[in-house]
């Protein structure tokens, strides 16, 4: 394949897209037993975009030849460190979203990292001995925050960043 670094992101983006639209439509079902297939599909999602951020990633090291390239997390190609004083243009501008707590490539890779944190029970002071020790945590008692239209707005931004970084790099 003349592109094949192309594949995982536009594949990744594709099936976003899927999982977007089987979430909004689990949304649109409702139900009672809605809860589950729309939290499927919020973290299918959320998880191809991430994979298609990372594929942006490695398409943009490769090209320059970056060491790390084929870094396994988005979060290894976005830090600084003290001996890649200067990255790429491309990879300088996403450490820089990466940076600002409120862009969406911020709030994108938090989202993802949530994902894989276990269920916790709200902290509160013990006052009274005769209290259980341990209390049992619902997963399913967690709001999600995300909005399908605030992941479908990540998943357009991240499509443009990518079709104007393919434009800078024309060495493919």
């Amino acid at each position: 394949m003349a592109h094949e670094r192309y594949t995982r992101t536009n594949q990744k983006l594709y099936f976003a897209g899927l999982a977007l639209n089987n979430w909004r439509r689990a949304e649109e079902q409702g139900g009672v037993g809605a809860q589950g297939p729309v939290q499927a599909e919020r973290e299918a999602c959320l998880f191809h975009l991430y994979g298609a951020l990372l594929g942006l990633c490695h398409e943009i090291a490769g090209y320059y030849r970056l060491p790390g390239a084929n870094a396994a997390r988005v979060e290894l190609l976005l830090t600084r460190s003290p001996q890649d004083l200067s990255p790429s243009p491309e990879l300088a501008e996403l450490m820089e979203l990466a940076g600002q707590p409120q862009s969406w490539l911020a709030q994108l890779l938090a989202a993802h990292a949530v994902l894989f944190e276990p269920p916790r029970a709200p902290a509160k002071a013990k006052t009274d001995p005769s209290l259980p020790l341990i209390e049992a945590v619902g997963v399913g008692d967690e709001v999600a925050p995300l909005s399908a239209d605030e992941v479908a707005a990540w998943r357009q931004q991240l499509k443009e960043l990518t079709l104007r970084y393919r434009e800078s790099l024309t060495e493919w």
